[in-house]
């Protein structure tokens, strides 16, 4: 395999089930933690791999199961899908960070490079997949809400915010849009208007998991607000490399005013030191800011390539 390598860490324990093929083909199978990274991380230097996190149990998986098969099977080969049933293998979904399934995160090139939740319908696969393999032309609305995107990544917040507002003006009820510039505003540390602008959102957007990982980064920024100076904890981290308190009250500060992947970089080096520290509490706000952030954010896809590359070496 060609790039970085993985290998499970010690703990990890394996069921001892093989990797099977689903349906005849090779294009959808099971997976097991023994399995996968041969099954996913291998396999995704040649084509982009789905891994389908799953549970008997689970009735929107089942929803989403014959959906995204179908989706999968018809770009005849150009994507595979990997299935992991967590109840068997747990270890993978509990590093990633998967908290609720059913969620399909996509590996390219070794890599976690998008994600989604929940049993969406099989356009929303078929756009997903598209976007994989290049295969989709965006829409003008789009286009506009992803030069946004950038625009935010950016930290040019004020043009953000005008395409944003842009969108909503052709389109009133887009939601991505709405959240889109509620989350600048979070980001500009404008929390009330943050607030306004998901107290006008239809009572139906309230199931949308952007929603819950909106509010949870307005949570997160009301609790960061009486951290202090940055400059203040930096001076400290100068002293002493070691003050992982500081470090990490920096990444919580770093997070609120819209630098996640530092916030992930202090995160991660405090892990990488200690993984016991503060009850495994690196790790722990890791998986507390993807659930704010949501799964297709780039600083969630960032801190879950960053935290695979500690768990799996």
């Amino acid at each position: 395999m060609s790039g970085p390598s993985f290998t499970f860490s010690p703990g990890l324990t394996a069921k001892p089930a093989q990797a099977t093929a689903v349906g005849g083909d090779d294009t959808v199978r099971e997976t097991t933690t023994r399995d996968f990274v041969k099954d996913v991380i291998d396999a995704s230097m040649e084509v982009p791999v789905l891994v389908d996190f799953w549970a008997e149990w689970c009735g929107p998986c089942k929803q989403l199961a014959p959906a995204i098969e179908k989706v999968v099977r018809a770009t005849k080969g150009k994507v595979k899908l990997v299935k992991m049933n967590i109840d068997h293998h747990p270890e993978v979904a509990g590093q990633m960070g998967i908290r609720s399934i059913p969620a399909v995160v996509a590996f390219k090139g070794g890599q976690p490079v998008d994600a989604f939740m929940g049993a969406v319908p099989e356009s929303q696969i078929k756009a997903f997949v598209d976007k994989l393999t290049a295969g989709a032309a965006p829409s003008p609305v789009d286009q506009l809400i992803a030069e946004a995107v950038t625009a935010a990544a950016a930290g040019d917040l004020q043009t953000a915010s005008q395409y944003f507002a842009a969108v909503l003006q052709q389109d009133p009820e887009n939601l991505e849009a709405a959240l889109g510039l509620a989350g600048v505003c979070v980001d500009a540390g404008e929390i009330d208007e943050a607030k306004q602008i998901l107290a006008t959102l239809p009572p139906a957007a309230a199931r949308d998991p952007r929603v819950a990982a909106l509010e949870a980064r307005i949570a997160v920024a009301e609790q960061t607000a009486s951290l202090g100076d940055a400059a203040e904890l930096e001076a400290r981290i100068t002293r002493d490399p070691d003050d992982h308190q500081a470090r990490f009250d920096l990444a919580l500060l770093l997070a609120a005013k819209g630098h996640p992947n530092e916030a992930v970089d202090h995160l991660i080096q405090i892990f990488r030191k200690d993984r016991t520290w503060n009850d495994d509490g690196a790790r722990r706000q890791l998986l507390t800011f993807f659930d704010a952030w949501g799964p297709k954010d780039p600083a969630t896809l960032y801190g879950r390539r960053r935290l695979s590359s500690v768990l799996f070496s």
